[in-house]
């Protein structure tokens, strides 16, 4: 009797016990789901980075007459962190791809780890790698900083084991709203993103002889179409509508740049009337949407206020109003077939593959054409095939007019910054950093471009050892400036 007893109260134990671990999982925050839906989330944050306008300030697109913007005259200090925030998701992606034996989580996760890790060490040099993220294994969290090589050299790793996992485990990617599951798009994409990460080493000696290039070239698939482009498409409905749509920016100081305005006219660029407003004055005088004589920006070297007396008297455009009246717009490009094929145009120019620089440089250029005619609502009748050719006619953007590698070099990133209007987010400013010139950038006298951000003060009060070590090995003790060159630009 007794013995029956002890037995049911052990029973009973346990079950109390069991109970009580059951209360103790919070419903509200599971620890566990299918990496579905976390991919969705990812993807709505990676494919709107960097879209912003603040990129557009510093690439002479925009500026802005009611405040001095720190953007438009170099005088940024701290960057953000913020992308880590993302990268928890991606690992806790690739973790639950794991869990339920989905590799294709893992292989997009690593290319979204690339990305982000791309981005961040152009940034600011070096940066937490191969200890980040591990936060919640370690309660005394201090992740040590990789030099900026070696986060490069990982990169490239990780965006070769992406396409190998990808090509070995060919099954429909659920939660994907840019390919709708399609792994072979998904190649396509990381195989793009792998030339662009080596072009961004293509300066810097001993790095890259073009041989990786080469082979992604030849065996590897890349994207053939406008269509196959990494875009995030957006629809009228809440929550996924254009990020600009209503926004009350496009309505104050926010004016456009004349050095950007003149480039595009001086190449009868009909591109023009897709980013930008006629001046009032132009309206007022009844000149029609494809006159290029009725546009005209503000100077981005001159004190603001000079550019609002300009602004005020009707002589400055504005933003074209589709970026904040379409609900929809144009699809945010991460990188699309158009900037593929310009990669792809250096590197032959460079000799890495063997290829016609000339009809990559044009195909590039139609598909930037191609990408307005299909979304931008009302204006196809300017950027149609024929204006293509058109326009690759004129002697200022024929590339058979460029009888040097520097002329020719100068043409495919001329066409890669007059495409990235609200699109491809700081690569401009970094392949002005990478070739020390192009495209060039109007400021005032005495204004350096500078090379990087300086840390988040977050990591100076809690990871502050790491940080200066960082600062030490790069640039010097107490040297974490905006006009620090890092490692790649060396």
């Amino acid at each position: 009797m007794k013995n029956i007893l002890v037995i049911g109260l052990l029973l009973i134990g346990l079950a109390s016990c069991q109970d009580l671990e059951e209360m103790n999982i919070n419903p509200n925050l599971p620890t566990e789901t299918h990496p579905q839906l976390l991919l969705t989330n990812i993807e709505w944050d990676a494919f709107r980075d960097s879209r912003g306008t603040s990129p557009l300030y510093a690439l002479k697109m925009l500026v802005q007459t009611d405040g001095e913007n720190t953007n438009q005259y170099y005088k940024w200090d701290r960057g953000s962190y913020g992308s880590y925030g993302t990268l928890r998701n991606v690992t806790k992606m690739m973790e639950e791809g794991e869990r339920i034996g989905e590799p294709t989580y893992v292989a997009l996760g690593k290319f979204f780890r690339s990305y982000y890790f791309y981005n961040l060490t152009l940034t600011f040099g070096d940066i937490p790698y191969a200890s980040a993220l591990l936060g919640e294994s370690d309660q005394d969290y201090q992740p040590a900083y990789d030099d900026q090589e070696s986060v490069f050299e990982g990169i490239l790793m990780e965006l070769e084991e992406a396409n190998e996992l990808l090509a070995a485990n060919n099954t429909i990617i659920a939660g994907d709203i840019i390919y709708d599951g399609d792994v072979n798009s998904w190649r396509k994409l990381i195989n793009a993103f792998r030339l662009k990460v080596l072009l961004t080493l293509s300066e810097k000696e001993g790095m890259n002889d073009g041989s990786e290039f080469a082979s992604i070239y030849q065996n590897e698939p890349l994207m053939e179409s406008v269509e196959e482009s990494g875009q995030l498409v957006f629809l009228d409905q809440q929550g996924n509508r254009y990020p600009n749509f209503n926004s009350s920016s496009f309505s104050s100081g926010m004016y456009m740049d004349s050095t950007f305005i003149k480039r595009l006219q001086d190449r009868e660029d009909p591109r023009l009337f897709i980013y930008s407003t006629q001046t009032k004055s132009a309206k007022e005088a009844g000149k029609e949407i494809n006159d290029f004589s009725a546009y005209e920006g503000g100077d981005p070297a001159a004190p603001y206020a000079e550019v609002n007396e300009k602004a005020t008297e009707g002589n400055v455009s504005k933003v074209n109003d589709r970026y904040h009246r379409d609900p929809v717009n144009e699809p945010y490009v991460l990188l699309g077939y158009s900037e593929q094929q310009l990669i792809l145009a250096e590197a032959a120019t460079k000799g890495w593959i063997n290829a016609d620089a000339g009809m990559l440089y044009e195909s590039g250029v139609k598909a930037s054409f191609r990408f307005y005619e299909m979304y931008a609502e009302n204006y196809s009748s300017y950027v149609g095939e024929s204006d293509a050719e058109n326009y690759l006619s004129k002697p200022i953007n024929d590339f058979t007019m460029a009888q040097t590698e520097e002329e020719q070099l100068q043409l495919i990133i001329m066409q890669k910054y007059l495409q990235s209007f609200f699109q491809l987010g700081w690569t401009s400013y970094f392949d002005h950093l990478r070739t020390g010139v192009y495209p060039s950038f109007r400021r005032p006298a005495g204004v350096e471009i500078p090379y990087r951000w300086i840390y988040p003060q977050s990591e100076y009060n809690y990871n502050a050892n790491n940080v200066t070590d960082a600062i030490s090995r790069q640039f010097g003790e107490g040297n974490d400036h905006i006009n620090e060159m890092t490692w790649w630009l060396k």
